[in-house]
């Protein structure tokens, strides 16, 4: 079996074995100060794969860890097989908050000790603490612990997974909010080929509570801008839309873009709470709509919304640097594998002197999930 070996800054008291995620799959054996990663299983519920991720579990049993660490959500296959070994094994098992392993991989990746830092966690979802799902989240957070300070408002996945392969459902969803119901009246590619009977069972079925889990998901929310910008209904795969949005905006000509970011990208409202700010993006779906509807090139609306979401990392770290006087910043989660995102968002914290921190040698992706809950586990027990 393949193993990759990472040395991490610190020792841990006992060794962990990790099981990683759903899809992404890597498992993690941690002892001492040395993390060993297994081999990729792409997806758990292929019965390849999970037959190889059950032998992986059997090699590094055998390494005596005596900390079993998984994912707080309790579908996904690596965390059902969680009680089964540590109770055969007698290890301690414990739950790890998708979004704080994202960001202690990359801390530990990038060799640091246990320290506050900003983490900024964008993926398509995790289990939150509260039982909703996550994607877009701004932690104060340390190895062994996180505060959730700050986080995307959440929206209703309308027919739930369903909605990643017809992203129309979650620009449909933001538009209904925003424009209270009347958002099928729009003269915009999409809503001319939204089906009004398919909206009107989503939109029945979304207020009796069904099939409707909320989710607070910068993934997703890429996935609305996308559909509503390109005016497409379907993704054959996940991020594929927003992949399109993103080299659209890409090649749009860049000289014609000014700052300050308050003429050149989309904003966002910053709804302050007593634990820390909702971020709202009504008011950035406002100024798609009237560029679409002014007939704007939709390269001008792709790159804005990239550099809306750039902006809105930056002006959240600032915010959060002034409460906490925190000034490392440390990148994670899927939604970083956009190249544009990524330069947008280092550029703009540079800017403001943040120290930044992002993967590496590891996949900023689930991939690297696994090193996140071993370093976890191993500080906290």
């Amino acid at each position: 079996m393949e193993i990759e070996e990472i040395k991490l800054a610190f020792k841990i008291k006992d060794p962990v074995l990790a099981l990683g995620p759903q899809n992404k799959n890597r498992l993690c054996f941690l002892k001492d100060d040395t993390a060993f990663l297994g081999p990729l299983h792409a997806d758990l519920a292929d019965p390849g794969d999970y037959v190889d991720f059950e032998n992986g579990v059997k090699y590094f049993l055998r390494q005596r860890p005596k900390i079993i660490a998984y994912d707080l959500h309790p579908e996904y296959m690596s965390t059902k097989f969680a009680p089964s070994i540590s109770t055969l094994y007698s290890l301690l098992s414990t739950p790890i908050q998708h979004h704080h392993a994202h960001i202690a991989s990359c801390m530990a990746e990038n060799g640091m000790p246990n320290q506050k830092v900003i983490g900024v966690a964008f993926d398509g979802a995790g289990l939150g603490t509260d039982n909703t799902l996550w994607g877009a989240e701004f932690l104060v957070c340390d190895y062994r612990g996180f505060a959730r300070r700050a986080h995307l408002k959440a929206v209703p996945l309308l027919g739930g997974e369903q909605a990643i392969h017809e992203p129309w459902r979650l620009a449909a969803a933001w538009l209904d909010t925003i424009f209270n119901g009347r958002f099928l009246g729009l003269e915009l590619d999409l809503v001319k080929k939204i089906k009004r009977r398919d909206w009107q069972i989503l939109k029945k079925a979304s207020g009796a509570g069904f099939n409707a889990p909320l989710a607070s998901s910068m993934g997703r929310l890429f996935d609305a801008a996308a559909s509503l910008i390109l005016g497409k209904l379907k993704a054959s795969s996940e991020a594929e839309l927003a992949q399109e949005l993103e080299r659209l905006a890409s090649g749009y000509p860049l000289s014609t873009i000014h700052y300050p970011l308050a003429t050149a990208g989309y904003t966002f409202k910053f709804i302050k709470t007593a634990g820390g700010y909702i971020i709202d993006p009504a008011p950035l779906f406002q100024a798609i709509v009237a560029d679409l509807t002014a007939k704007k090139p939709k390269s001008l609306s792709a790159y804005r919304f990239h550099l809306a979401a750039a902006g809105m990392i930056q002006k959240t770290c600032l915010l959060l640097r002034r409460k906490d006087k925190l000034n490392k910043v440390v990148l994670s989660g899927g939604v970083f594998q956009n190249k544009l995102l990524l330069r947008l968002t280092l550029d703009l914290l540079s800017k403001e002197k943040f120290q930044v921190f992002r993967h590496q040698h590891l996949s900023c992706s689930d991939s690297g999930l696994s090193l996140g809950q071993a370093v976890i586990a191993g500080m906290t027990y």
